[in-house]
């Protein structure tokens, strides 16, 4: 039972996104389907084998510019560029951590705006291979508004187009082989909600899993959800082979009501439906994420509440400390309460592992980079913030005891 007197409304974006600039009219290459680029060439007069050299261009080699199309003709690269973008990121900004495992790349669109993907390595160990990881983002903010992520400071901004999603792969496939590796995995988890822009993601998922294409399998492929029930419908009606990430963050209805604002309209129960009937048509195990707060969802009940909710599912946890963000009144749990955590649920027989985080010392967590381009909130919102959350996640956490 909520308390009255506790504020229902909700946490609001901090930092006004500035006005977006016009948008570039040319397609992105990445974007375009096969055929009409057939049709574009054959009504030049150029021969069949241009189609194939166009696709090893922009999906094998990854091309960046038309100055990389090295088999055309200059006036062919020209006629390009007036029709197509051959890269949708305008301009790309990249830093490095973790000894340079860790690559976080800020790209700026042709509107301004601005999005983030990451790229993370893992080197080989024991039966392991080596990985490489992209996880990239699907919207310029995010109308979800989790009150620990960067992103839901900035609000929404606009969806992105598919050429906008997979631009962000492709273009750390080149980077990756100019040292000698390549990308064995891509996550639809960076800025902004996958499934509240569904058509275009599962495109551009689509696109990123094609043997004509990117060619990267589609267990290879996850896409991460807050529990967008519609949108995870429409990935089981497709029964795709990706990886459906649902992010869990609470297991008590009150308190996810507060660190994922959209279960007020999906709701936890209605979320697990919808989760429970894409593993039963795929046969994949559903992984869900939980951000791990100090004293606010880390506690011996709240493991065993997660416990609860997901015996019998075909299920594995990933526990991921929360990355510091400047503007909630909220800290990451401790090492030794995450490992704990893990061990309450796995000795429930919940599938658990905790994800060591990346990237810490360059803001790697989703939209922290772009919320600090787009400058310092008010002190008056930022204080209004944390009073809110403190009071509304004090009501939630009284709403069950709370063993510590």
């Amino acid at each position: 039972m909520r308390s009255d007197t506790v504020p229902e409304q909700r946490v609001s974006p901090l930092i006004s996104l500035p006005p977006a600039g016009m948008r570039d009219a040319r397609p992105g290459l990445s974007g375009v389907p096969a055929d009409e680029l057939d049709r574009w060439l054959t009504d030049r007069g150029q021969p069949a084998y241009r189609a194939r050299q166009l696709s090893d261009h922009v999906w094998s080699a990854a091309a960046q510019s038309s100055e990389q199309l090295s088999t055309f003709p200059q006036r062919l690269r020209s006629e390009l560029d007036d029709t197509f973008r051959v890269t949708t990121l305008a301009q790309t900004d990249i830093t490095a951590a973790d000894n340079g495992l860790t690559q976080k790349a800020l790209h700026r669109l042709d509107d301004g705006r601005l999005i983030e993907s990451v790229l993370m390595r893992y080197p080989a160990r024991g039966w392991r291979r080596a990985r490489a990881t992209v996880c990239i983002s699907s919207q310029a903010g995010c109308a979800v508004g989790c009150p620990f992520c960067a992103t839901g400071e900035l609000g929404f901004g606009r969806d992105l187009d598919v050429a906008e999603m997979v631009d962000q792969v492709r273009f750390w496939r080149q980077w990756l082989a100019g040292v000698g590796q390549r990308l064995t995995n891509v996550v639809f988890m960076g800025m902004g909600e996958p499934l509240l822009n569904t058509d275009l993601v599962m495109a551009a998922a689509a696109a990123i899993t094609d043997p004509q294409r990117f060619g990267l399998g589609a267990r290879h492929v996850t896409i991460s959800t807050s529990g967008v029930v519609p949108g995870m419908d429409r990935m089981t009606s497709e029964r795709p082979q990706y990886t459906l990430a649902v992010s869990l963050h609470a297991a008590r209805q009150e308190l996810r009501d507060v660190l994922v604002p959209l279960n007020r309209r999906y709701p936890i129960g209605e979320v697990l439906g919808a989760a429970d009937r894409y593993a039963d048509a795929t046969r994949r195990r559903v992984t869900y994420e939980y951000v791990m707060i100090d004293s606010i969802n880390d506690t011996p009940h709240d493991a065993d509440a997660v416990a609860e909710l997901l015996k019998d599912r075909l299920a594995h946890v990933n526990l991921i400390p929360m990355n510091p963000v400047a503007h909630t009144p909220w800290l990451p749990s401790s090492t030794e309460r995450t490992d704990l955590f893990a061990a309450r649920l796995r000795e429930a027989g919940i599938e658990t592992t905790v994800r060591r985080n990346r990237g810490v010392d360059i803001g790697a967590a989703c939209g922290q980079l772009a919320a600090d381009r787009a400058g310092a909130p008010p002190p008056a919102a930022v204080a209004r913030r944390r009073e809110l959350l403190v009071i509304q996640s004090a009501a939630a956490l009284g709403a069950t005891p709370q063993a510590q």
